[in-house]
């Protein structure tokens, strides 16, 4: 993906902000290709801007929970539903979901879920 030139110093909080690596599975790479150009942008930007204090805490457009032994994020942001997992400097991006989307609902209430529609 190109990257752009920003023009200016960095404000302080930007300075101050930890940066994730963003790790995509094959799911959630194919659903990001799918999407016109501002909307890929438009997810990227709400993924780069998550800090750990939202991650131990929660937000209004962030949850957490387990399944299969494993801890989840969920992140709302416009019609999507993005499930992530966080480990040490990276997050691992698993799915890219529609909301109200059978796929969503099967994956957040833990039923049996498959990756192809």
């Amino acid at each position: 993906m190109p990257t752009a030139n920003v023009v200016g110093a960095p404000t302080e909080a930007a300075q101050s902000r930890p940066v994730y690596q963003l790790n995509f599975s094959d799911q959630a790479l194919a659903e990001l290709k799918k999407l016109p150009k501002l909307a890929q942008l438009g997810l990227m930007e709400a993924m780069s801007l998550i800090h750990p204090e939202e991650l131990a805490r929660g937000t209004e457009h962030m949850g957490k929970f387990s399944r299969d032994g494993k801890t989840y994020y969920r992140l709302r942001t416009g019609e999507f539903r993005i499930y992530f997992e966080a480990t040490g400097e990276s997050l691992f991006m698993h799915y890219i979901l529609h909301k109200h989307s059978m796929a969503d609902f099967e994956f957040r209430f833990k039923l049996p879920f498959s990756e192809k529609p």
